[in-house]
């Protein structure tokens, strides 16, 4: 089922906040990244699909700097950062990442999870708290303020992590696999979470995940994964079309609807 009801490619004028320019990588003499070029439009939600090993993580680890590619170029608001560290990514090109396990702090409240990355990236004091109850009500977390983050189900945690990325406003916000091991009605809450996150804010979205249905029901473009090169990119329904990408990834009988 797509939850979508538009697609921003459709009705607004494309503009880059993400390129990868020739990117290649190796890890010893397995190649992970072979020669890739891609661009991400700005307040787009961008999925990446593909099979283990692909290279899915990879380009999120070389987005926010900790890896660097052996050859090539990737751009931010047009400006090489191949240079940049990961705390100056961060906070030049406001950057922030979602991890697919942990990014929270185990023994603590999920309040002072909160707490703790808000005194880091709020400079205000009389701002955070603020801030911090905006967000507990708009993931609906409420009930929970008080509960240590370990005890949380898998979707409370998903929330929360969310929750604490959002604390910086980024403009590029990273997911992933967001909507991995949860049931049916809380990815169907992730899924509207993330839409909702481009209408209310002005934030560039990438997902990357292993449940195609749920991420081409919430994306605006996305891109497929092979054997180290991007088979196929476009609409979640150019996609589900694609000849290379049925034969690579979708098979015969796949359907997104």
């Amino acid at each position: 089922m797509t939850l979508k009801k538009f697609r921003i490619i459709s009705f607004k004028k494309e503009s880059t906040i993400i390129e990868f320019q020739n990117v290649s990588l190796s890890y010893g003499n397995r190649l992970i990244l072979d020669n890739i070029s891609f661009k991400i439009n700005k307040n787009s939600i961008h999925g990446m699909l593909g099979p283990n090993g692909a290279g899915k993580s990879t380009i999120f680890n070389l987005l926010i700097g900790v890896i660097k590619p052996d050859n090539g170029k990737i751009k931010i608001f047009g400006e090489e950062i191949n240079h940049y560290p990961i705390y100056e990514r961060t906070k030049k090109f406001h950057t922030s990442y979602c991890p697919q396990y942990g990014g929270y702090f185990s023994d603590l409240t999920l309040e002072d999870n909160l707490k703790a990355i808000s005194e880091i990236v709020i400079e205000n004091k009389n701002f955070r708290q603020e801030k911090i109850n905006y967000l507990v009500s708009k993931f609906e977390l409420e009930n929970l303020r008080n509960i240590k983050s370990k005890f949380l189900s898998g979707g409370q945690k998903k929330r929360l992590i969310i929750a604490m990325s959002l604390l910086s406003e980024p403009k590029i916000l990273l997911l992933d696999e967001p909507m991995a091991a949860l049931d049916v009605l809380t990815i169907k809450m992730m899924q509207e979470i993330i839409i909702n996150l481009q209408k209310e804010s002005d934030i560039t979205t990438i997902i990357c995940d292993h449940q195609a249905r749920d991420l081409l029901a919430c994306v605006d473009k996305a891109m497929i994964l092979s054997n180290c090169k991007i088979i196929a990119e476009g609409s979640p329904s150019d996609l589900v079309n694609n000849i290379k990408a049925k034969t690579a990834y979708f098979g015969e009988s796949f359907n997104y609807r």
